[in-house]
């Protein structure tokens, strides 16, 4: 076989080369051959610039995709409009309405209790007694020198009864009758001091029986039965306990605002009234409510300058003095309303450096950062004085999702999309 036939057979498989006519280069047939080779070529280079375009039409539309993201889908609430009562609550502490600290006003062994710790007193009623021996052998004493001055004296008027005629009719001289006669007065000037010993002795005595002096709720005794106390001893407490008293503190500022608007109808004005002030409720410990209402009493005459406070003093009525001295509580006012306030819920509202803003959504979709002045709290709301409108729609997640000028795509939020954040 011959080797160039077969290198040209091999080539023209390839599609690379096709063999010319030698002997009739100028022929139809060269010619046809030579423009299906350029039409083939130019087909191919057109197939490859519009794949080439597709592609880069592609990619650019990808690009522009991925350089507008969908806007970012965020919870609205609108700012509500409403009439709310302004209420102000305190911590506070319970005390007696009156405390009385019970101490015994003689010295001495004490010797017996005669009352029930925690129980109910009435005023006179003995709670302790002290050896009352010491006491009557001086009242006895005392009873006995009476008796002396009282014979001294009756002995200096018989004296002065018998001589007064005697000195006119000048049997005697007139200087004993003197002398008689100032023995009468020493003598009445002893019955008195006498009587004045006699009546210390008694309420001595009488001091033996440590009696309460009002009624109220007598405390645990601080000392026990044969121990010596004296005055300076502090046997018990009697707490009077209907009505109780109810201790909370305010700040320098409300005590200002309150006091400013006494007689000027602005909420809050009457709480330092007196009886007439406005009525306060107490929380307890457990979250309950007690049912009796009190009244503000008096306000402290001074300003803890440690804290700032000032202390007012609450009357609760107390039947069965079910209220104990040192319960803790809240007392809460109604101090008025506020008519046509802006609320927004407190989520609502971020706080940075003293500041306050909230994330506003325009009607284009459109959210900007505004900022506003906050008032009251009411439960979980938050009433805003400036920089809102009622009706607006607020971002529910405050404004740490959102940039000013972003887009958005807000959907209002529901009771139960609020409950499952």
């Amino acid at each position: 076989m011959n080797p160039k036939s077969t290198s040209r057979r091999q080539t023209e498989r390839c599609g690379r080369y096709r063999t010319p006519d030698l002997a009739n280069p100028g022929t139809s047939a060269s010619r046809g051959r030579r423009a299906t080779t350029r039409v083939h070529q130019l087909m191919f280079v057109l197939a490859a610039v519009m794949v080439a375009g597709s592609s880069c039409n592609q990619v650019k539309s990808q690009g522009a995709t991925a350089s507008a993201p969908p806007p970012l889908r965020i919870r609205v609430v609108k700012a509500a409009q409403m009439d709310v009562p302004l209420r102000s609550e305190w911590v506070a502490t319970l005390d007696g309405f009156t405390n009385a600290q019970i101490q015994p006003q003689v010295s001495g062994y004490l010797i017996r209790q005669n009352y029930r710790e925690g129980s109910f007193v009435h005023k006179d009623d003995v709670l302790f007694e002290i050896d009352p021996r010491p006491f009557q052998a001086v009242l006895d004493q005392a009873k006995g020198q009476l008796a002396q001055a009282k014979a001294q004296l009756y002995l200096a008027d018989v004296n002065v009864k018998r001589d007064t005629p005697l000195v006119k009719e000048r049997a005697i001289a007139q200087s004993q009758l003197d002398a008689e006669i100032a023995a009468q007065m020493q003598a009445t000037a002893a019955i008195q001091a006498a009587e004045a010993a006699v009546e210390q002795a008694q309420l001595n005595l009488e001091f033996t029986h440590v009696r309460s002096l009002l009624d109220g709720i007598a405390g645990v005794a601080t000392t026990q039965m044969g121990n010596l106390v004296s005055p300076s001893t502090a046997l018990t407490m009697v707490s009077q306990l209907d009505p109780i008293k109810v201790y909370f503190p305010i700040s320098e500022q409300e005590h200002l605002n309150f006091s400013s608007s006494l007689g000027r109808k602005i909420p809050g004005g009457g709480l330092l009234r007196g009886r007439d002030a406005v009525v306060l409720d107490l929380v307890l410990a457990d979250g309950s409510t007690y049912p009796r209402r009190g009244h503000v009493i008096f306000t402290d005459r001074q300003v803890d300058p440690q804290t700032g406070t000032l202390r007012v003093a609450a009357a609760f009525p107390n039947p069965g003095n079910v209220l104990r001295p040192g319960q803790f509580g809240r007392v809460r006012a109604l101090l008025g309303t506020r008519q046509g306030a802006v609320v927004v819920p407190q989520r609502c509202v971020t706080e940075l450096q003293g500041t306050y803003e909230v994330a506003v959504v325009s009607a284009q979709h459109i959210a900007s950062i505004r900022k506003v002045k906050v008032g009251d709290r009411i439960g979980s709301s938050w009433i805003i004085n400036e920089g809102l409108t009622a009706g607006e729609d607020i971002v529910a997640d405050g404004t740490s999702k959102v940039r000013d000028g972003m887009p958005v795509a807000p959907a209002p939020e529901t009771p139960g999309t609020e409950g499952s954040r």
